[in-house]
């Protein structure tokens, strides 16, 4: 039986590239739906939208982050 896989891949590593991938999508997704609330905040709810939104920024860079250096990892 012949296997087509790259000598020293890893499945692990596939599964953390997968993981860390779901994540940074669902950050994503998050960033988006804090900038629809922000669109539609009141101006009294407009600052506490804002900090939201700021947040989901922020998780989303990190998510990126992780993935970026699975990425890296993988291709050395």
């Amino acid at each position: 039986m012949t296997f087509l896989i790259r000598s020293g891949a890893s499945f692990h590593g596939t599964a953390a590239r997968a993981r860390a991938l779901d994540a940074w999508r669902s950050a994503a997704d998050l960033v988006w739906a804090r900038w629809e609330l922000l669109g539609e905040a009141s101006p009294e709810c407009r600052a506490a939208a804002f900090v939201d939104y700021n947040a989901a920024l922020d998780a989303e860079a990190d998510a990126a982050d992780v993935l970026a250096d699975i990425q890296l990892s993988n291709a050395a």
